[in-house]
């Protein structure tokens, strides 16, 4: 369902893309509205699917996990049944954080997290290169990253603001 979006409501998106565990009390004290107003709010954006849920975002080198790969992944074989087989296989892999079927060069993208680039071998020798179907791997290690919301309203018109 597709719903207006204001000020307000952009302004308590970018709030808890940022805090996601922060409550209507809490986002009304920042935004400037009353608690029941943010509640309101909170919830016709959750009703809307908007917000589709509210997690805690983890922060993988304090819990030991301080690599994060990014695997392309080419499967070798066609065909619904393989798609199928290679998702349930890869999410029993705790270590893959998403598994994104996408268009392009490869079938697949996924995040992999490790303690270290020996454990990413390992990981990737013992339980990624072993999925069915996989053909091709190609591995780029993240760098750094920065976290933004995204955008959180509809395009400007097409020959700019009116």
């Amino acid at each position: 369902m597709r719903i207006e979006i204001d000020e307000t409501d952009r302004a308590m998106l970018r709030l808890l893309a940022a805090d996601g565990g922060m409550n209507a009390g809490a986002l009304g004290r920042v935004l400037g509205i009353s608690q029941p107003a943010a509640w309101r709010r909170l919830r016709r954006l959750e009703e809307a699917g908007v917000i589709a849920a509210r997690r805690p975002v983890l922060d993988q080198p304090a819990l030991g996990f301080d690599v994060t790969v990014f695997l392309g992944v080419k499967l070798a074989t066609r065909g619904r049944v393989s798609l199928d087989d290679f998702e349930r296989a890869a999410a029993a892999i705790p270590e893959v954080q998403t598994i994104q079927h996408v268009l392009g060069l490869f079938d697949y993208r996924l995040r992999v997290v490790a303690r270290d680039i020996g454990d990413f071998e390992r990981v990737l020798r013992r339980r990624i290169l072993t999925l069915p179907g996989v053909g091709q791997v190609e591995a780029n290690v993240m760098m750094s990253e920065e976290r933004r919301p995204g955008p959180l309203g509809p395009p400007d018109p097409p020959g700019g603001a009116v």
